[in-house]
């Protein structure tokens, strides 16, 4: 099936690091494995302002991309014509306003992964992308949820349940699976970079450092680690951004050199960087499922997390990390010590992890599930 791929938010050829954007890529591969992918657009639809002007303007935009699209698959080759449009992560700061018209102009099912649908903006500043976002959801005819979150708000806008499926976040687990293979090396190299003694419990974060939520979740860490100071471990910061300084302020009052900061690392140093450390730590504020911690548990490395979105589908409480109430400084800080202080769990908890992602959250059972929901709604006669 040639499929024309779309994701509102983010355009997936941006070489700024994002989970977003790295689980773009993880649909789009998933998708290659049975189908022919044509990202179809990257006009950015997002209006972070709430302003209902901005709205209305890219609604404008919006619709004469569509047209172009219509014209030139319309006057193209219909070998070339696409049979199905995927959109990629849609809510009301972002909605698709391209993808519903192709499908319903070329007569091509719609089907859309990650969305929410939240009732309690009905009526404020993002309205205009509100009404288009239910809009779409209502015409699609597959809707992939990628969070268990997302369902209770979503299936009563749909009229056949039917149509509503889950899928668990997922990535190519075999270089993260690969690295937890080479730990003792991995170790070796990065304590050797970061000047970090091997023999000290190592925690790794991983994430963007820019203002808003990332921002307060890196605060929310820094405060849970002044509580152990009495502890014995280092922190490994990952991540670049313009709120860099402001993050490094939020660590200054740690005492003995604890802190480094790796800065921004290509995906392809990330599998070492996880397997070398002891324990993930991410607050995860806001956070909707969190990338670097479904990577971090496919090499075997434990989380502490913020409980938050649908960072539980796969960071399970007890089993392969701990969770604890998103922004408790306090709480956090207990569940870090309790892993801290006890090695032989944390390695049950990365055999655990290991097992799970590679059963549930790989690409290859993603890839069989996602063909499966295309070709059924296909075969229904969605459209």
């Amino acid at each position: 099936m040639r499929i024309a791929f779309y994701a509102p938010m983010k355009p997936v050829s941006s070489p700024v690091p994002s989970g977003d954007r790295q689980m773009a890529r993880n649909l789009i591969a998933a998708l290659e494995c049975g189908h022919e992918v044509e990202i179809a657009s990257e006009f950015v639809s997002r209006d972070g302002s709430g302003d209902a002007a901005i709205q209305r303007a890219l609604a404008r935009r919006a619709q004469e991309e569509a047209s172009v699209l219509i014209e030139k698959w319309r006057g193209g080759d219909p070998q070339r014509r696409p049979e199905a449009w995927f959109t990629y992560h849609v809510y009301h700061k972002a909605p698709d306003w391209i993808g519903p018209a192709i499908s319903e102009a070329l007569e091509i099912p719609y089907f859309m992964a990650e969305v929410s649908h939240a009732p309690k903006q009905a009526g404020g500043p993002w309205d205009i992308g509100y009404r288009a976002a239910e809009a779409a959801i209502k015409h699609g005819q597959g809707i992939i949820g990628l969070s268990q979150r997302d369902a209770a708000c979503v299936l009563p806008l749909l009229e056949d349940p039917g149509r509503y499926h889950t899928l668990p976040p997922f990535t190519d687990t075999t270089p993260f699976a690969l690295a937890a293979k080479n730990r003792i090396k991995h170790r070796a190299d990065i304590a050797g970079r970061f000047q970090l003694d091997g023999n000290t419990p190592i925690l790794l974060a991983v994430g963007m450092t820019r203002e808003g939520d990332k921002l307060a979740s890196y605060r929310v860490l820094a405060e849970a680690l002044g509580r152990l100071q009495n502890s014995k471990w280092a922190l490994l910061i990952v991540g670049d951004g313009p709120a860099r300084s402001s993050v490094e302020a939020a660590f200054a009052d740690l005492a003995g050199n604890r802190v480094r900061f790796a800065g921004g690392v290509m995906p392809e140093e990330l599998p070492a960087l996880y397997a070398a450390a002891d324990l993930m730590v991410w607050p995860a504020v806001n956070e909707a499922y969190g990338m670097a911690m479904l990577e971090a548990q496919a090499t075997g490395l434990p989380v502490v997390a913020g409980e938050t979105g649908g960072v539980p589908d796969f960071v399970k409480h007890g089993e392969t990390g701990l969770l604890c109430l998103v922004g408790d400084a306090g709480a956090f800080a207990a569940a870090a010590a309790e892993l801290l202080a006890a090695p032989d769990r944390r390695a049950v908890f990365s055999m655990k992890a290991l097992a799970r992602t590679a059963s549930e959250h790989d690409i290859t059972s993603a890839a069989v599930a996602l063909d499966r929901i295309l070709r059924d709604a296909r075969e229904l006669g969605a459209v």
